[in-house]
């Protein structure tokens, strides 16, 4: 989220647009503008939280750049809290009575046992493909031992197009453009762009995506460095 990201782009001082959320939300760093959001369809949002109330996997929201939830994911607040500091605890998150036109939901979490998790991810798979695009994925982080996740998102949206938005917004093409990434949802990203690089602990689907892979990797550092390097702009 952007409210997760400012930080650091304060750090580096970037003043630049930013897409947040896989991009699903593109804000201005400096001045905090919404420039661009893709929030899930209303039509198929009152049928989702049915179906995760069915489940009983705990949820957040991401609405107002802020992650709303309940007592039922207070515990997995530390992992969702990555996404952003800027939290606020509801009574149900589930509530249709917060959700209106006017508070847009960019995207939905939920964590949960496996069999919770996979089947509200089937729900959407079998039932609203052309409205959310959503990944299901076991959570690697001590603590979290048998826990999965999943992320809900609006359909077609992604770093690709945000890139895309990027390249619009500047009035240059992807292929003048240089990424860098490590995880699946960076795929789209690293195939659009001219000049992209992968980290060295990627996985090989990743990595095949990337025009070139690094050698270095998260747990050594300097992937940024090396990337600028490679590409020229150092």
């Amino acid at each position: 989220m952007y409210s997760g990201t400012r930080g650091v782009a304060a750090a580096l001082r970037i003043q630049e647009p930013l897409g947040c959320i896989d991009g699903s939300h593109i804000v201005h760093a400096s001045t905090g503008v919404e420039l661009h959001n893709s929030p899930l369809e209303r039509l198929g949002v009152h049928g989702l939280f049915d179906e995760l109330e069915r489940h009983g996997p705990a949820a957040f929201v991401f609405a107002s750049d802020r992650v709303y939830f309940d007592a039922e994911g207070s515990h997995y607040l530390p992992y969702v809290s990555t996404w952003s500091d800027q939290t606020h605890q509801l009574s149900s998150a589930l509530d249709r009575d917060h959700w209106d036109e006017t508070r847009p939901i960019s995207a939905l979490i939920a964590l949960g046992h496996r069999e919770q998790i996979e089947n509200v991810h089937q729900f959407i798979c079998a039932n609203h493909p052309e409205r959310f695009q959503s990944a299901h994925f076991p959570i690697q982080r001590e603590s979290f031992d048998g826990v999965w996740g999943l992320i809900v998102r609006a359909a077609r949206v992604n770093k690709g197009t945000a890139l895309e938005w990027l390249a619009t917004h500047y009035g240059i093409t992807p292929e003048e453009m240089v990424t860098i990434g490590d995880w699946f949802n960076d795929v789209p990203m690293l195939q659009r762009a001219g000049c992209s690089f992968a980290m060295a602990q990627a996985p090989a689907e990743v990595k095949a995506a990337a025009k070139v892979v690094l050698d270095t990797d998260i747990w050594r550092g300097g992937g940024l460095m090396e990337a600028a390097e490679r590409a020229g702009l150092l």
